[in-house]
């Protein structure tokens, strides 16, 4: 059967422009998206990590978004209630550099790229409850926030410490580590300087071990997130080690320094000690050295960031101070203050094992103070192994490690491990254990304080007389005020004339606001719970409202979140527990986090990077060429790499909305690889999925043609049922795989139940008889349906086509026949002595007669035998048949 050749050409090819805008208005008004709090079906609630509302989306957010709204739309049809909200990340510093930039209020600035994003996702016809929208720099979002900045001060979870931090010179505020790079800040490029000021923290140390403990029950989450999780965190346990100085060589005759080490079982390898610059010992020795004390201000160039720390050449400076080995009193080891060691974790000193640690042996080598390996590696001889440049810290058995105090040789590590602690802690200086063991955590406070105004105000006002004092709950939301001046480098709020000031609730003498904000990692950390409730303006959330939903059951983001995104998330939702907001300690059940969208980059002979849209590619495989499209210039084809503006290898999603439609980007985002790895976006790739989008519409409206038969026939032809047997199982197959979100292989099984369905009609040289026909219309309707998440305009124009007064978005997901999956064959495979070389299809309930009878008519197995019987014909049901020759 074929199309209706008397259809006009607008009717045989699908108007993707036309249609999308249509049925998006169509969805709008009947509201079909907007999520009740009462809806008694069972919940499920999916987000995608929300826009920094930067003023364009990207394709990452295409496929990031795509990638929700399948599971939002798939949820519907299998009757959930389904809350599917957005909203934006509007906090931030490119606000502010906007503001300086441009001469535009980061408000003005904010919102105008709110109204254009949003445009652009409506366009895209994504199935959310936009009634809920949040942005969280308006004030009734942050005054919540406030709310419960005061609720966590009130419970002992919020502290104001005196801290090390980084310091922009030039900008005047605090840096996080991740806008340290090389060294200097992220914006302004200068050097970074470490800098002590007091800062407000939550106190997320204390959650450590639970928040450690609590990943093993994630088990939706990605294992390379939680191990991400997991070292973020750092649990270690050692030894806190009280080392004996010689007060001879002491700057103000200080008699112990102590350490705390994971590795006491090497301490018979130890070399040297290193304290932290700011370490007390190391500023007292400063005190009289003035070349220690430069070389301290020249440390804290580096900034606190773990990773510019380790990547940093390693540097020392002999203190001349000497500490006592612990077994040996004549064992005495330079103290050097070291640019590695930092003094917020552990005692902010160690000891030195070069052989066994890489960061130790690279200090030794450059200052030569040698090393003596004490953990023999598996199959090597004491007395020939040794360590020159590569530490070694692999598992072993102990030696040189030997004195009249322990003897340790032939232990394994922990054994020695053990029986150093037990030793020294047996062991007492001034009716104190020389050590004892102890639990230690990489994890630091979440210092929150940053020195800018487009953030959410800390409610806190400092008063002379009363000290810190918080903001009554009926007094906010603080709000920050409008008129602002950035003609100046740092606060605009420590200058404003007005605003800070104000009078103390607690005296009501002069008092001053806290001028810092909060860091935007707080906005994000808790909107999915406001989501639920948006509409409550008492309260940060209704509790009952908030545990119905929670937590988040599909989560869905970038793997650049792992860590402090959603550690931070899980504190918060802790916190919220703890003081009564919401009564769960995990925000998301399950977590997906989706790969980048890549692009070939291109230049042209100047070197200068050239944007996808002004390039004509021409040939395929490796006789592709590019020319500029304007001036027919050569073009070098570059490395595929992650869309960036830097490298102008962009693609605007308006571009391609506007050329194919929204359906063909949602499509080609989900066809091309597994979810979780990288997608290369190509024009050809995007034509490919138009072509299809138009082939299913010209397969849609032959199935339209097929008459409709009323009720279902008792019987089908083996025509009609294997037609029916493809769709269910493509049903199948499709429901199964959108459950698991491997959007890829749904895409797989609908290209082929759409060639089946095409075999199918296009075989149909007459009108069908009914039983066939009514396989078609079924086929028809599964199609659509199971195509309805992925390209939901297409979906519906296909739907009415087919004759339906409903939405498709309404429909409920179609129910697979079991019986229909049952294949009445079986294929098994055949060995010939031993090696496998033919297979054999035969009936399901086949008897091992039948089989054998079947396997002997094989070709391979007659040319085996030669005209000769078999010795043997082993027959495994429904495994294997063996044929010995």
């Amino acid at each position: 059967m074929t199309a209706d050749s008397s259809k006009n050409e607008r009717a045989d090819r699908y108007n993707a422009r036309e249609a999308e805008t249509r049925w998006q208005k169509a969805w709008d008004a009947q509201g079909i998206f907007a999520t009740k709090n009462d809806d008694p079906r069972p919940k499920y609630y999916v987000l995608e990590m929300f826009p920094y509302p930067s003023g364009r989306i990207h394709m990452g957010h295409v496929r990031n978004y795509t990638m929700g709204d399948v599971v939002a739309r798939f949820k519907r049809a299998m009757g959930n209630a389904v809350l599917h909200p957005m909203g934006w990340d509007a906090f931030g510093m490119p606000a502010e550099n906007a503001a300086i930039d441009r001469k535009v209020h980061p408000k003005e600035w904010t919102y105008a790229n709110i109204a254009a994003m949003k445009k652009q996702l409506q366009s895209m016809g994504l199935s959310l409850d936009w009634a809920r929208e949040v942005a969280t720099c308006d004030p009734t979002y942050y005054k919540h926030q406030q709310r419960m900045f005061l609720d966590f001060l009130k419970a002992g979870l919020v502290a104001r410490e005196y801290r090390k931090v980084n310091w922009d010179p030039v900008d005047h505020t605090v840096l996080a580590n991740e806008q340290v790079i090389d060294g200097r800040g992220w914006r302004s490029g200068a050097l970074v300087e470490q800098r002590d000021l007091y800062q407000w923290v939550f106190k997320i140390s204390d959650y450590a071990q639970d928040l450690l403990e609590a990943l093993d029950t994630l088990d939706r989450w990605p294992d390379k997130v939680r191990l991400m999780q997991k070292n973020w965190i750092g649990r270690s346990e050692g030894l806190l080690v009280r080392f004996m100085l010689d007060t001879a060589t002491t700057p103000s005759g200080e008699t112990e320094l102590e350490i705390f080490t994971t590795r006491p079982d090497t301490l018979f390898g130890a070399k040297f000690m290193a304290i932290a610059p700011d370490h007390p010992l190391a500023q007292a020795a400063a005190a009289k050295n003035p070349k220690l004390a430069e070389f301290i201000a020249e440390a804290k160039q580096i900034g606190t960031a773990q990773e510019a720390i380790d990547t940093a050449e390693k540097m020392g400076f002999d203190t001349g101070i000497r500490a006592v080995h612990p077994f040996d009193p004549n064992w005495k080891l330079p103290v050097y203050v070291a640019n590695f060691i930092l003094m917020d974790y552990g005692t902010g000193a160690i000891f030195g094992c070069p052989a066994h640690d890489q960061r130790d042996l690279d200090f030794v080598n450059k200052y030569g103070l040698g090393n003596t390996p004490v953990v023999l590696p598996p199959g090597q001889d004491p007395k020939t192994f040794a360590v020159t440049d590569v530490a070694y810290d692999g598992d072993g058995t102990m030696f040189n490690s030997k004195n009249d105090v322990v003897d340790l040789n032939g232990m394994t590590p922990q054994k020695a491990f053990d029986t150093v602690a037990n030793t020294l802690a047996a062991t007492t200086r001034g009716n104190r254990p020389v050590a004892q063991r102890q639990v230690n955590y990489r994890l630091r406070d979440w210092g929150i304080s940053r020195q800018r105004y487009w953030g959410c105000p800390i409610p806190i006002i400092h008063c002379e007389q009363c000290g810190v004092v918080p903001v009554p709950v009926a007094d906010l939301p603080v709000k920050l005020p409008d008129d602002v001046t950035f003609d100046k480098p740092g606060n605009p709020l420590d200058r404003h004339p007005t605003w800070k000031h104000v009078k103390c609730p607690s005296c009501g003498g002069e008092a001053r606001r806290e001028t810092d904000t909060m860091d935007t990692f707080v906005d994000s950390s808790w909107y999915f719970t406001r989501f639920t409730d948006p509409w409550n303006e008492a309260e940060p959330t209704t509790p009952a409202v908030a545990n119905r939903w929670l937590p988040v059951d599909q989560y869905i983001g970038g793997i650049e979140h792992a860590i402090l995104h959603l550690l931070y998330s899980r504190f918060f939702t802790r916190a919220m527990h703890k003081t009564g907001h919401v009564n769960i300690d995990e925000p998301f059940a399950g977590l997906f986090t989706q790969g980048m969208v890549v692009h070939e980059t291109y230049r042209d002979k100047a070197g200068n990077w050239v944007e996808p849209a002004n390039v004509t590619i021409e040939g395929m495989g490796d006789a592709r060429t590019a020319k500029l499209t304007a001036t027919g210039e050569p073009i070098e084809i570059g490395s595929i790499e992650k869309m960036s503006k830097s490298k102008k290898n962009t693609v605007d999603p308006d571009d391609i909305i506007g050329a194919y439609g929204a359906d063909t980007a949602r499509w080609f985002m989900l066809s091309d690889s597994p979810p979780e790895r990288d997608v290369i976006w190509t024009e050809e790739g995007a034509q490919g999925a138009w072509r299809f989008v138009q082939r299913l519409w010209r397969l849609v409206g032959e199935i339209a043609n097929v008459p409709v038969v009323a009720a279902r026939p008792a019987q089908f032809s083996e025509q009609a049922l294997a037609l029916r047997k493809a769709a269910h199982r493509a049903l199948n197959n499709v429901t199964d795989d959108i459950a698991r979100l491997r959007f890829n292989r749904c895409v797989a099984h609908i290209y082929e139940f759409a060639n089946a369905l095409s075999e199918g009609i296009g075989s149909v040289e007459t009108a069908p008889a009914d039983d066939l026909a009514w396989a078609l219309r079924e086929a028809g309707d599964i199609l659509v349906r199971l195509f309805h998440p992925m390209m939901p305009h297409l979906a519906e124009e296909c739907w009415a086509t087919l004759g339906h007064k409903t939405l498709v978005a309404t429909e409920a997901w179609p129910q697979v026949e079991g019986d229909l999956l049952v294949e009445n064959t079986i294929t098994l495979p055949v060995q010939i002595n031993g090696k496998k070389r033919a297979d054999v299809t035969v009936p399901r309930e086949a008897g091992k007669d039948e089989i054998e009878a079947a396997v002997l008519a094989l070709d391979a197995v007659q040319k085996a035998l030669d005209g000769k019987s078999p010795k043997k014909v082993i027959v495994v049901p429904q495994r294997i048949v063996n044929v010995v020759a």
